[in-house]
């Protein structure tokens, strides 16, 4: 979906955080634990089914065009399916999600652990029909897709060269899940089926050199160099 079109983005999101020019983080609660970004004119990631209507009273009235992934986790798209029939709103993720997005994450829960079954009891929404795909290369919302697959197969990342921000999902967590802390790391192997490859990922995006982090789970970090620090030493066999 290559679109070069240019996009209508909202003035103003009442009670976000402005993170960047035409980007902005919308409230959740607990702050930073799931994160959704308004994104130039698409909504970014819809967090868990409880989070819809906290979502639709912040966008609601906004010139969104289409809703979009980063990764069809169930804490990216728990709301996706009541928000994109309320405001009508297109699915758009990487075509490698696309199965797991429209089954609303169900595709093999029945072999899963007990406690991934509880926790997409607890967080997932209905699946939703994805309108189309997007692949490496691609623009939306003023941000070219980049491909960073390892976390889940066809997850996206968003890269904004004039002023070198990048909103990268689940690739890197800015936030400890079991404490929430404020605390860079890797996505944890035990939610990410192909860690080496998500190292890839991360390794790749630190070449171009981002100064403004936007992430799936934690606040944004605006320290390059921490960042560059981080990923310089990065591994998922330190322990």
């Amino acid at each position: 979906m290559t679109n070069t079109a240019p996009y209508v983005a909202a003035a103003e999101v009442p009670g976000a955080e402005r993170v960047a020019n035409d980007l902005w983080l919308l409230r959740g609660r607990p702050r930073h634990i799931f994160n959704s970004y308004v994104m130039g004119d698409v909504l970014l990631d819809a967090r868990s089914r409880h989070s819809a209507r906290s979502i639709l009273r912040q966008i609601r009235g906004l010139p969104l065009r289409a809703h979009v992934l980063t990764h069809a986790h169930i804490d990216h798209m728990g709301a996706s399916h009541e928000i994109c029939e309320e405001l009508g709103l297109p699915l758009l993720c990487g075509e490698a999600d696309v199965a797991v997005a429209e089954s609303g994450c169900r595709l093999g829960l029945a072999d899963k652990p007990w406690t991934v079954r509880l926790e997409h009891r607890l967080l997932a929404g209905p699946g939703h029909p994805v309108s189309d795909t997007l692949a490496e290369g691609d623009r939306i919302g003023g941000f070219e897709v980049l491909e960073t697959p390892g976390h889940s197969p066809g997850h996206l990342a968003f890269w904004r060269e004039e002023d070198r921000v990048l909103v990268l999902g689940d690739v890197l967590f800015n936030l400890r899940p079991t404490t929430g802390r404020r605390e860079l790391l890797l996505a944890p192997a035990m939610m990410t089926p192909d860690p080496a490859t998500n190292l890839a990922s991360a390794r790749r995006l630190a070449e171009l050199e981002p100064e403004v982090i936007c992430f799936g789970h934690g606040p944004p970090l605006r320290d390059p160099d921490r960042y560059q620090e981080f990923i310089a030493g990065a591994s998922y066999d330190a322990r």
